[in-house]
């Protein structure tokens, strides 16, 4: 007997084991990274790019093709361009090491490398080529230069990139190009170590134009396969007029404002157009591989960054590794029973959410300090590129449920930048507060993730935080006009010249945050006083037009009002990027206020629909992306969510380069297909409650944190086709089309019943 009880454990044990080694393997043996196609996005103004990158990387290679007359219309000095790529450009003048993706502004988009053959030539417009047998695949972009008949191959770790290049017999050149890129600023230094080796500096800054004085450096290392038989740099100066012009001069040869190529030379060259190069000469076709390291704190960390991330491995073992973290990340999501169109739209969108934030702390642990940037060191990840008022409203949501470590993460990053600053983000980059849009998001999303549960960082300095930005009323970056909105419980027309509903909408949800992690905090007064801060925009409605409308100071209608104007970016008094109808139903926290308000469930649903019969809705515009999830809240109505999504993931995601509606703002847009596809939506940032609607496939299996959730899993199903007849959580009927985040990961099971 004794014998019999020892082995029973040992038992059990191998059993588990045995288990989870099948779930592992299961989990490796499947392919997620297949469903994700990279040109997603890339056209429609998407301002994705298809090159390489690791999951929250440093280091983005993407061919730079939006330079030059042969890529106009699309060329990034021809208009307000902030992609290094678009797919319908052929003609490519490099490719760029550090870009962002889905955003609205220009910038980065620098450290450009170029393969070239034959003799040297340092003009983009002159050695760039047109391209072909283009492939993207996760952690990998190749095509071929038309030119010089080069393959390109490129693959990323986290801070590191590497390319390889395919050279034919005879002259070949690879040019670092520090002139040429997205960014505003100009400004580099570059220098040749060795016949193997470059290192160098380039400035960068000035996101959508705002705040030059703030521009700041990204330190590069280049290391090369084989050392080149030539090397050195190159300058272009200024045109200098008047008697100063006659000093340039150079073995008889005037270089005023032209490029001065200075080859063998070793020594640092500083200048605005500069660059570095290596030549060599093949016998027979050759391969070199070129290694990049990045840091935003100095060239030694990039050079360790290239080394501890790429040292003893070959390019394949890179992309492999790269591979392999991706298809681990991708497979938390599990889908089945949909067709292979929409598991490439799911898996893309998924893969476009997991781009940013992303890491800004070397291998180290070292990063640069908001705005001195002197060098600090985090123990986990410091996250950057806090687009806020884009993903306020639902990737980080997605991240709280799917990825919750990282979500943390975020958090206490948004915290360091309070730390070191004085206050949250609000659209932060590289260790820059750019200030772009309005509102004080950062606040709800902290509030949103410690009401899901998830609780290792500090809530009473997050708190504080918000308090402040909630009440400073002079020099507060966060909440401009704050003055105003206490004394009237809205902006004005002279608070400020755009946005004064819209800007009055943004506090009212921060408010509303607020109010909700006050009363989880047992902050009684404070809950009280910010909910009732939270519905002032109710004053805004105009109940005539059953819209939002602006006022004056003295409390009057601005008149005369076109509740159309507004759209298409259009500057307006009363909203930022967008019309009365694209931001009157933007009051997710006050949803069954705002229906009494405009006169009961009949009255909210024909205006709603107006907004879609009418073609306000604006599938690529923040504050409208919740709209189709609206009819949810009253009874009978649901079928119109149902209808409204799948009709809106039909029409504006497609497995095409055009397949997202617009910019994907840092991953919000994607967010938006990935919870619509597995049916449920947050619709209500800091309200942790999702509205449900129909999935796209028949089971989804989302694999939990044991950290932070009780479960190891959620399964999604659907049965039969045609509308939702019930849904149902565990054992539990749902009364309405809504369920709570915890009942949702303590439920197991979350099944939708269709209609025959």
């Amino acid at each position: 007997m004794e014998l019999r009880f020892n082995l029973i454990p040992w038992f059990l044990f191998l059993c588990i084991l045995a288990t989870n080694n099948v779930q592992a393997q299961s989990v490796e043996n499947k392919n997620y990274i297949q469903y994700v196609n990279p040109f997603i996005g890339t056209s429609n103004f998407g301002t994705t790019n298809p090159g390489p990158i690791a999951v929250r990387g440093m280091v983005n290679i993407s061919p730079f093709n939006v330079a030059g007359d042969q890529n106009l219309p699309l060329e990034k000095d021809s208009r307000w361009l902030s992609t290094p790529y678009v797919h319908e450009n052929k003609f490519l003048t490099g490719f760029s090491h550090v870009n962002l993706s889905g955003v609205g502004c220009p910038e980065l988009g620098v450290i450009l490398a170029m393969p070239t053959t034959g003799e040297l030539e340092i003009d983009h417009l002159k050695y760039g080529s047109t391209y072909s047998d283009e492939i993207s695949k996760v952690g990998y972009y190749s095509n071929r230069l038309d030119k010089y008949d080069v393959k390109v191959e490129t693959t990323t770790a986290t801070r590191t990139g590497i390319s390889r290049y395919t050279f034919p017999k005879g002259k070949a050149n690879i040019l670092l190009n520090l002139g040429l890129g997205l960014t505003n600023e100009q400004g580099a230094r570059v220098r040749v170590i060795s016949p193997t080796e470059i290192e160098g500096v380039r400035t960068v800054g000035s996101f959508c134009y705002y705040k030059p004085e703030e521009a700041y450096p990204v330190y590069f290392v280049a290391k090369f396969s084989k050392p080149a038989t030539e090397y050195g740099t190159w300058k272009k100066s200024s045109k200098i007029t008047g008697v100063e012009s006659q000093w340039m001069q150079s073995h008889g040869k005037n270089y005023n404002g032209e490029p001065l190529i200075k080859k063998g030379f070793m020594q640092e060259v500083v200048g605005d157009s500069i660059g570095a190069f290596v030549h060599y000469n093949f016998d027979a076709p050759t391969t070199i591989e070129m290694r990049i390291g990045v840091s935003y704190i100095s060239i030694e960390n990039a050079r360790k960054n290239l080394k501890k991330e790429t040292d003893g491995n070959s390019f394949d073992e890179v992309l492999k590794n790269t591979e392999k973290e991706w298809n681990e990340h991708l497979a938390k999501i599990e889908v089945e029973g949909g067709s292979e169109e929409n598991k490439v739209k799911f898996y893309t969108a998924l893969y476009h959410t997991l781009i940013h934030p992303n890491t800004l702390n070397d291998a180290n642990g070292e990063y640069p300090k908001m705005g001195t940037r002197e060098t600090l060191k985090t123990d986990g990840t410091r996250y950057t590129v806090f687009s806020l008022w884009d993903t306020y409203r639902n990737l980080h949501q997605l991240m709280s449920l799917v990825y919750p470590e990282q979500q943390s993460n975020m958090i206490k990053s948004m915290l360091q930048i309070y730390d070191e600053s004085g206050w949250l983000p609000k659209w932060e980059l590289n260790a820059t507060e750019t200030t772009t849009m309005v509102g004080d998001p950062a606040g709800i999303i902290i509030a949103d993730t410690y009401l899901k549960g998830i609780r290792d960082f500090d809530v009473e300095k997050a708190y504080e935080a918000m308090l402040k930005s909630a009440k400073q009323i002079r020099n507060n970056p966060l909440r401009p006009g704050l003055e105003d909105y206490l004394k009237y419980g809205y902006l004005t027309t002279a608070t400020t010249n755009s946005g004064s509903v819209s800007t009055t909408q943004e506090y009212n949800i921060s408010d509303y945050a607020i109010a909700q992690l006050a009363k989880k905090l047992g902050k009684k007064n404070d809950f009280k006083h910010f909910s009732k801060r939270s519905i002032s925009y109710r004053k805004l409605l105009d109940k005539d037009l059953n819209l939002l409308r602006p006022k004056n100071e003295d409390g009057s209608w601005v008149t005369p009002y076109d509740p159309n104007n507004g759209a298409n970016f259009v500057k307006n008094l009363g909203f930022i990027e967008g019309n009365a109808w694209q931001y009157t139903f933007m009051a997710p926290h006050d949803i069954p206020g705002l229906i009494k308000l405009m006169g009961g469930k009949k009255k909210f649903v024909r205006q709603l629909e107006k907004v879609f019969d009418s073609e306000q809705f604006d599938m690529a515009n923040e504050p409208d992306i919740m709209y189709p999830y609206l009819f949810n809240y009253v009874p009978g109505q649901e079928f119109k969510t149902q209808e409204k999504v799948q009709e809106l993931l039909t029409k504006h995601y497609q497995n095409l380069p055009e397949g997202l509606p617009g910019n994907d703002d840092t991953g919000t847009m994607s967010a938006w297909a990935v919870f619509s596809m597995m049916g449920i939506y947050p619709i209500n940032p800091a309200n942790p409650v999702y509205a449900l609607t129909t999935p796209s496939f028949n089971k989804i299996t989302l694999h939990l944190n044991k950290k932070y959730y009780h479960k190891d899993k959620i399964v999604i199903s659907k049965n039969g086709k045609g509308q939702i007849k019930q849904i149902t959580a565990g054992d539990q009927k749902l009364p309405i089309f809504f369920i709570s985040h915890q009942d949702l990961v303590n439920s197991n099971a979350l099944k939708f019943y269709l209609r025959p």
